[in-house]
């Protein structure tokens, strides 16, 4: 019998899979995108699997979303690979600025201006 999680990515992959074939979405970028977020899920050891899967849809969104821009700003030419790289990014750059935000003190921040 197969574990529960390759059971789900094959169910996520498949619907992955048929959604790029309905049209007005490019399958290309889409494809692009849940390889870069899985690859993103799977290289995270010490996340709760609610946690995974949160990360998977955002990081699938996002990287969909960002494919056109990362074309048109990059020499990029394939919105598949651009989807990847906008969905490999988009979480480890977000906890990123967030972890900095943290620390940042926006009253010294702001009373230098002075």
């Amino acid at each position: 019998m197969a574990e529960p999680s390759t059971t789900t990515t094959a169910i996520v992959s498949a619907g992955i899979g048929f959604a790029s074939l309905a049209p007005g979405i490019d399958g290309n970028a889409l494809i692009g995108a849940f390889a870069g977020a899985a690859l993103l899920v799977v290289s995270s050891k010490d996340l709760t699997l609610g946690k995974r899967f949160a990360y998977l849809v955002i990081s699938v969104i996002v990287g969909y979303m960002a494919a056109p821009e990362v074309v048109r700003m990059t020499p990029i030419h394939s919105t598949g690979v651009a989807g990847f790289f906008g969905a490999a990014l988009a979480i480890a750059v977000t906890l990123q600025l967030l972890d900095r935000l943290k620390t940042l003190d926006l009253f010294a921040f702001f009373s230098r201006g002075k």
